[in-house]
């Protein structure tokens, strides 16, 4: 057991499908995952609970395949299989080192993975367990931010852990505008009234209405996600007050 101290007794880390492309265009870097594998693992030895949503975008994203012309549902769906593909991945790469997880979807897929139970989902978390949601909500036209924070609030999660490609939330895009303000600390409301770019509006409302705190940081720094864990002030945190 690692000698850190935890701000935290369970986590839910929100993970977008882009975010285990790498460097590539497409698929998944097995050295990116095997990365957040390790973190993930330096968390579980400091006596956090660790839950994940993980997005699908780095196979197919149902929204983009809509616009292009296929059918909103039957495009969700298949963006709902791409966050099962990324979860098992995830899965074997927590379990290379060691580690017990368990992959958990909303969508009945048992030849693979385990129905999504709220209980039994408790129960491999107070085992030491990480446990993967995958298949969002289950639901066409909800994202897997929703779904991040909807999951995060009926485990009881202390805080949502939302990784980006940046260390926060900006006043505009920093890619474009250099001169884009960080935040440190924001209100979900004043995101919503803003239209800041954080997640989408009903996983923002949700947080807000549950008191559900959440963190913005970059998922490529490396050892940000532990040091959120232990306290330290990384990334843009969001509250109701």
């Amino acid at each position: 057991m690692s000698e850190a101290k935890s701000r935290y007794s369970r986590i839910l880390v929100k993970l977008s499908g882009e975010a285990l492309m790498g460097g590539g265009d497409y698929g998944i870097d097995p050295a990116v995952i095997k990365r957040i594998a390790g973190e993930l693992q330096t968390i579980l030895e400091m006596g956090v609970q660790v839950a994940t949503v993980i997005g699908g975008g780095n196979i197919f994203r149902g929204a983009g395949l809509a616009r292009a012309g296929m059918d909103r549902v039957a495009a969700d769906h298949m963006g709902m299989l791409a966050t099962v593909m990324n979860a098992l991945a995830m899965q074997d790469a927590l379990e290379s080192l060691g580690l017990h997880a368990r992959v958990m979807s909303a969508i009945r897929i048992n030849e693979v993975c385990e129905d999504y139970i709220r209980r039994r989902a408790m129960r491999h978390l107070e085992k030491g367990r990480v446990v993967i949601f995958a298949a969002g909500t289950g639901n066409p036209f909800f994202t897997t931010d929703t779904a991040a924070a909807l999951r995060a609030i009926e485990i009881s999660a202390d805080v949502l852990l939302k990784a980006t490609k940046v260390n926060g939330v900006y006043s505009d895009d920093p890619m474009k505008n250099p001169k884009a303000e960080r935040y440190g600390t924001l209100t979900f409301d004043r995101v919503l009234n803003e239209k800041l770019n954080v997640m989408d509006a009903t996983a923002i409302v949700m947080c807000r209405d549950n008191h559900l705190p959440l963190r913005v940081f970059n998922l490529n720094n490396s050892g940000d996600l532990t040091r959120i864990v232990r306290g330290e002030d990384v990334g843009t945190t969001v509250t109701v007050d």
